[in-house]
């Protein structure tokens, strides 16, 4: 496996960084090397924050990346500003209910994600970003789906009354990815 750089990357608040740590510890679960830097301005809400993870067999040099292999953006913004960045033959996961242009990449595989409305089927519009980690863990078989849901329980182990809808809407991301990629 060579190295796996994943970019997350959106407004603060919509969850981003809790999707990248939870994909850095279910790959670290699965025995992994793995780097997780997050970045984000200084407000508090609302302003940009997007997260870095690489995940690797080996040890991995660098945990800052300028060509990720994959993309997931939930905002126009972050679309406009990293989807040039991704490698040629790379994957962009698009939250589209928020973002309303299309990726313009015919180099590489574009996923669109009705993220917010899967999220509000699930239980919870709050889980957006849920569906969309789901639906790349999908597609890509980068982790396994167990060990991910494993790592949302322990994330939200002392607010347990979130664990079903956010379970409900990774596996509802999960579910769209396999479709999307051909195999669901």
């Amino acid at each position: 496996m060579e190295v796996t750089e994943v970019l997350m990357a959106g407004f603060g608040g919509q969850g981003m960084l809790l999707s990248g740590k939870l994909l850095a510890y279910a790959a670290m679960n699965l025995g992994k090397e793995v780097s997780w830097l997050p970045s984000y301005g200084p407000e508090m809400r609302g302003g940009t924050a997007n997260v870095t993870v690489c995940i690797s067999e080996r040890p991995v040099g660098s945990p800052y990346i300028t060509q990720p292999t994959a993309l997931l953006v939930m905002n126009q913004p972050s679309l406009e500003k990293f989807g040039v960045r991704v490698k040629e033959k790379g994957l962009i996961v698009v939250n589209d209910t928020l973002v309303p242009i299309k990726a313009d990449r015919d180099d590489c595989s574009v996923l669109y994600i009705s993220a917010g409305e899967i999220a509000q089927e699930a239980g919870t519009v709050r889980a957006a970003n849920l569906v969309m980690l789901g639906a790349y863990v999908g597609w890509s078989g980068i982790v396994e789906k167990e060990t991910t849901i494993e790592m949302i329980k322990k994330e939200f182990a002392r607010k347990a009354k979130f664990i079903p809808a956010n379970v409900a809407a990774f596996e509802a991301g999960f579910d769209k990815g396999l479709k999307l990629r051909g195999e669901g």
